[in-house]
């Protein structure tokens, strides 16, 4: 029996492994969706807008390494998916978007909803597969795949509405999609320069990225032998957790003391597999070595002495027996206790005692921490929620971390959510989002209904866009607090009206059980969390930049207040408790 190209589309991403596909239809795509229909080893996933289905696919393939599918239909549609692709690339998440396209004999017109989508995609796309032909489709559709699969990236392919119904061709040409088992690995000369820098460094610190997954247990074998601090990034959180041995925590805008002193502090800092952004978080007159599967990440953000070009793992494993092993533990031991001391600071910081209202939000995320399961995956909003995931969750066991920590776009948490539990159906999901970021998102909470998707989502709703806020202040800006504002609905109600679950918690001592009722819900469940905007983490390090800038910001302040500014007197006095330059030294 033949088939329409659409079929054969479908047949191909089904033979890749692809379950899911997310989004919105449309004129272009109705010949896919109904070869959707006629299948059951597929579904699609209708989403309310294209944005959230990008994300949700990011989501499916960042919590199975798997690739991942979205769809949107010509113009508007495929343009609404472009935020979240761009976070599926910048992370290097394996993701196929399908759009529409005109039909071919009106493209060039001007004609309605046309867009020249090979320009636009031209930037997010590694390779873009223009269907022109039934003949061309099958070899292009292919190579599309085989590249996001091995660059790990986003590649489009486009289905015009007048091929999309055609004949199917050139069957010969299916194949399966090529994985390597290839390995790279570190030349002798790179080897012997590590071995030696090592070797005669005193002080050895490690900074670890997400390309490290892999390589945990050889990683730690290597810290125990060079008596090494690990430092890790936001996205390897869950690689090296709180209590993984000689972790000492992150660096960065929303660091800890130790993670930043363990890298600023050593004699030798060996980056591991990553491309860690923050250059005034990184030493630049220390003797560095840099380990990086991608060449061009080697020297990127602070100055390297020994770049090696290798796979972390295979790197690794080939010093750990030629390095010298350190006697010396004094740097290792003052920075592990001076991240214990900081891990009970944080705990004292979510206590349940602090009963102020509105809430602190560090408690929520601490009960989290206790009840989550060993193995649930947590989506995390861009923002102060990163913060307060990051200090108070331990990401141990098989727990996993996303979100936009590379791209930095609000309204990731909730579809990414939603992708993650389609993909891995039975294990538990949290989101963690800013009450910003998920009235971005929250048309889709319908959706997770409509699929019975049950997501756990604390919203923490201060009514303010806290870590913009934060940013003003950090250059000497009083708050624009009417640009600053949320005007929210009840999210609990709303999550209700919509068919799922939820709670407002206004009392701390409600906070537990919220969290308890989350976690049995069978259905998707929003916990409304009514938090303080005072509350706020300054990073590990304040220069005099920003300590001139906080200053300022504050005197500009006062003079609104004494100009008769009444919501900055409110604004201050959430701040003053919280607001404490505390610099910390090693």
């Amino acid at each position: 029996m033949s088939k329409n190209v659409s079929e054969q589309l479908l047949e191909i991403l089904i033979a890749t492994g692809v379950k899911n596909i997310y989004g919105v239809t449309g004129d272009a795509l109705n010949f896919f969706v109904k070869a959707i229909e006629k299948r059951d080893d597929v579904n699609w996933i209708g989403f309310k807008h294209e944005g959230n289905a990008s994300f949700a696919a990011f989501g499916d393939s960042e919590s199975t390494g798997s690739l991942a599918v979205c769809a949107g239909t010509v113009g508007p549609g495929a343009l609404h998916l472009i935020n979240g692709l761009y976070n599926a690339k910048k992370a290097r998440t394996p993701v196929i978007a399908i759009t529409g396209q005109v039909p071919q004999i009106q493209q060039g017109t001007n004609y309605f909803q046309e867009v020249d989508l090979t320009k636009v995609y031209d930037d997010v796309c590694d390779y873009q597969a223009i269907i022109k032909t039934p003949e061309m489709a099958p070899r292009v559709i292919l190579r599309a795949i085989q590249i996001a699969v091995s660059r790990k990236t986003v590649c489009r392919i486009e289905l015009p509405a007048d091929v999309a119904g055609m004949e199917a061709e050139n069957e010969q040409m299916l194949r399966p999609i090529y994985n390597s088992d290839a390995i790279l690995m570190p030349g002798n000369d790179s080897i012997k320069k590590a071995v030696e820098a090592i070797n005669n460094a005193k002080t050895v610190a490690i900074l670890a990225g997400h390309g490290c997954r892999e390589a945990r247990s050889e990683i730690l074998e290597l810290s125990r032998k060079l008596k090494a601090p690990i430092t890790h990034t936001l996205k390897a959180t869950d690689i090296f957790d709180h209590d993984t041995e000689n972790t000492v925590g992150l660096t960065g805008l929303i660091g800890n003391p130790t993670g930043y002193n363990a890298v600023m502090k050593c004699d030798l800092l060996l980056m591991l597999a990553t491309d860690f952004p923050y250059t005034d978080f990184l030493p630049h007159d220390t003797e560095t070595i840099q380990v990086d599967i991608r060449e061009e990440n080697i020297g990127n953000r602070t100055s390297v002495n020994i770049g090696v070009h290798s796979d972390v793992n295979t790197f690794v494993k080939a010093i750990t027996p030629l390095v010298e092993e350190k006697t010396d533990y004094l740097f290792l031991s003052t920075l592990n206790e001076k991240f214990t001391k900081w891990k009970k600071s944080k705990l004292e910081e979510a206590s349940p005692d602090r009963n102020n209202e509105p809430l602190h939000p560090q408690i929520f995320t601490r009960y989290i921490n206790e009840y989550a399961s060993d193995d649930a995956i947590f989506t995390v909003e861009t923002g102060t929620s990163a913060i307060w995931a990051a200090h108070h969750i331990s990401f141990h066991t098989n727990r996993r971390i996303m979100g936009s920590f590379n791209h930095g776009s609000m309204a990731v948490g909730l579809p990414a959510a939603m992708g993650a539990s389609m993909a891995n159906p039975g294990r538990e999901v949290w989101c963690i989002s800013g009450d910003g970021a998920f009235n971005m998102a929250m048309q889709d909470f319908i959706t997770a209904v409509r699929y019975n998707l049950p997501v756990k989502i604390l919203i923490l709703n201060n009514s303010q866009l806290s870590f913009v806020k934060l940013e003003m202040e950090e250059v000497g800006l009083a708050p624009a607090l009417d640009a600053l504002e949320q005007q929210n609905v009840n999210f609990a109600d709303y999550a209700r009206l919509c068919g799922g679950e939820g709670v407002r918690v206004e009392k701390a001592k409600d906070i537990e059980n919220a969290i308890k009722m989350a976690k049995v819900s069978t259905k998707p469940f929003i916990i409304d969390a009514v938090v303080s905007s005072g509350d706020l983490s300054l990073p590990p390090h304040i220069g005099l930049k920003e300590a001139v800038g906080f200053g300022t910001s504050k005197l500009k302040e006062v003079s609104q207040i004494i100009s008769g500014d009444a919501d900055q007197w409110d604004n201050l006095k959430k701040n003053l408790r919280p607001f404490s330059i505390n610099i910390l030294t090693f």
